[in-house]
């Protein structure tokens, strides 16, 4: 069993209210989480896997969230993903199915169903 003051979400969009939104939205439900404006600047603090996910924007500037997947991938990091993004296509969704996403929900998303997921994700991360 993970000790639950340990896990950790991270946040990747570069919208800043959706960040700001959905951090408070995760601290309601008692989720730490860190915040992050690029894929580029969540790389550069060399992410613990252990009891994290990442919930990522598909559609950034920079690095797409798709692109950051695949980064994590190459590097050996097994971090659930889950995508959430205002430009849903049929071949991101499958793309992101493909590499292992851990949820992908369309913006507006529902709290309920992306805490659902999230919580799916860091218990099956322990």
């Amino acid at each position: 069993m993970s000790d639950k003051s340990k896990e950790l979400v991270y946040l990747v969009d570069d919208d800043d209210s959706v960040r700001q939104s959905l951090s408070m939205l995760f601290l309601s439900a008692g989720i730490e989480n860190e915040c992050f404006s690029s894929a580029e600047d969540f790389l550069a603090i060399n992410p613990s896997e252990q009891s994290s996910c990442l919930v990522t924007d598909v559609k950034m500037s920079g690095l797409s969230g798709l692109d950051l997947q695949k980064e994590l991938i190459a590097r050996g990091l097994d971090i659930p993903i889950i995508f959430v993004t205002a430009f849903d296509t049929a071949e991101s969704r499958k793309e992101a199915k493909r590499a292992g996403a851990a949820g992908y929900f369309r913006k507006p998303v529902d709290d309920h169903a992306l805490l659902d997921s999230i919580r799916w994700a860091l218990s099956n991360n322990e």
